[in-house]
């Protein structure tokens, strides 16, 4: 399998069947990965902030930086691919509290709460989940199959 690397503030949707999208360093960042088995169409977000207000400039030039832009950029560019929501399964990983230990900025929650309330909105529910905590994630999306694994440090890869 070649494995099809998601930066930090990037996204990727492919429907290359030997592919794995895989995205390293979730910390407070929220990794986003959405899969339609009928279309076999998969997506994989990583971004780092919850609101675009933070800096519309920035928006504009990395979308995928930001859940309230990256999100939506996520969902649409893979319907073009033919994914449709109904059918979509969706996985979550990061939102920790990384080098916060006062929790004076819970960059992570905030992340995670600007999802959830994006989802809200739109009648997304979320598959498999594992956010929180204090550790980094490493998310990988099969786009073959549409299963997805999480790898944490010092513990076995394991399927969400």
């Amino acid at each position: 399998m070649k494995q099809r690397i998601v930066g930090i503030a990037d996204m990727q949707v492919s429907s290359q069947d030997s592919e794995v999208l895989v995205t390293y360093s979730l910390g407070s960042c929220i990794g986003v990965a959405i899969y339609d088995p009928q279309a076999r169409v998969a997506g994989l977000l990583h971004y780092m902030l919850p609101d675009s207000s933070l800096d519309p400039s920035k928006a504009q030039q990395k979308p995928a930086m930001f859940a309230d832009t990256g999100i939506p950029l996520l969902f649409k560019t893979a319907y073009t691919m033919g994914l449709q929501k109904q059918r979509a399964r969706v996985i979550v990983a990061g939102g920790a509290q990384i080098l916060d230990d006062s929790g004076y900025f819970n960059i992570g929650k905030r992340n995670y709460a600007m999802l959830r309330k994006i989802f809200w909105r739109n009648n997304v529910l979320i598959d498999a989940e594992d956010v929180g905590g204090n550790l980094n994630r490493t998310l990988y999306l099969e786009v073959a199959t549409g299963r997805a694994w999480v790898k944490t440090p010092g513990q076995e890869m394991r399927e969400l």
